[in-house]
């Protein structure tokens, strides 16, 4: 099958180009490169370094390739931002989105699988399902539960909405993994960091939320599931004949707090901590309810624990900083 895939130089869009051309897909990955990375991107995928609104070069692309399938990745992530550049996310992430998929549509693609996010929820401390209450705390969940809304309402496509909870770890073959910098604000990530730096302390923002000991809860998925998952969703959208949008939570419907993720980390090494100020807008508890995910899927996840997943991303930050010489800030 050819697939493309926008924001494909990502930590996440580039491990599931990795694992769909092992499974003998055609891939084309375009991507600005604005978070991305070119040293992520597979040898074998068909690489365009462009916005998801260049319709120039998106048309030399279409006619050049015959793409069967769109998954639609690309996007701004960051929280934190989105509270402080609320219109660069919702142009990014929702205009441009609408100006992407319509293209598509005008080009005889009408099978998707769009990235979303758990944050589009209402937090709650129960386990979310896909028919929890949305409201989102941030523009960046504002900018994904738009684009979802999109989606919704268009006729003659068959996609697949998934609302991603919290990705970490790196791709078991050290093929690929997050890069970015201690200015990261995954938890997972700046803990890694300073592993490679322990002169730093990590800062655990807020310690009065409602829970069982006043840290945030996430739910956190290993990336090479998560990347499973859109190959399930895949060989999905091939069976469904008729027009239809479908949501799935991904995630494994296991909370953890970020001091039961400090816990883990302490196993491998002495990370030390200290508390700062909630960051507005970051929920208390997002955690799967991921029945709907596992039954149309027929998916069993063999759950990694933390320590796993904190030792998948150092090994591949290892890695990555001795292969391509890069200095670990």
């Amino acid at each position: 099958m050819n697939i493309l895939i926008s924001g494909g130089a990502g930590y996440i869009g580039s491990q599931i180009s990795y694992d769909l051309i092992d499974k003998g897909h055609n891939i084309t990955i375009v991507d600005n490169l604005s978070t991305g990375s070119k040293l992520l991107v597979s040898a074998k995928a068909d690489f365009y370094k462009c916005d998801i609104d260049n319709i120039k070069i998106l048309k030399q692309i279409f006619k050049r390739k015959k793409i069967d399938l769109v998954i639609h990745l690309a996007a701004y992530i960051s929280v934190e931002e989105s509270i402080k550049r609320p219109r660069k996310y919702l142009n990014n992430n929702y205009y441009k989105t609408k100006k992407f998929i319509n293209f598509c549509i005008k080009n005889n693609i009408f099978k998707f699988i769009f990235s979303s996010t758990a944050v589009v929820y209402k937090p709650s401390n129960f386990k979310l399902s896909e028919n929890s209450l949305t409201k989102p705390q941030n523009p960046y969940g504002i900018s994904k539960l738009l684009c979802e809304q999109f989606l919704i309402k268009k006729k003659n496509i068959m996609c697949i909405i998934l609302r991603y909870f919290n990705v970490a770890g790196a791709d078991l073959k050290l093929r690929t993994g997050p890069i970015s910098n201690y200015k990261s604000t995954h938890l997972i990530k700046k803990i890694i960091n300073i592993y490679f730096n322990n002169k730093k302390k990590l800062t655990i923002y807020g310690n009065n939320y409602n829970t069982m000991d006043g840290t945030a809860i996430r739910d956190y998925i290993h990336i090479n599931d998560l990347s499973l998952i859109h190959e399930k969703c895949i060989k999905y959208l091939l069976k469904k004949k008729r027009n239809k949008i479908i949501i799935f939570n991904c995630g494994y419907g296991k909370g953890l707090s970020v001091l039961d993720v400090i816990s883990s980390a302490k196993k491998i090494f002495n990370l030390k901590h200290n508390y700062g100020k909630k960051r507005k807008g970051d929920p208390s508890s997002l955690v799967a309810n991921n029945t709907k995910l596992r039954k149309e899927l027929k998916l069993h996840f063999k759950i990694p624990n933390l320590k796993k997943i904190l030792i998948s991303g150092i090994l591949w930050q290892k890695n990555y900083l001795k292969k391509y010489k890069v200095e670990n800030k």
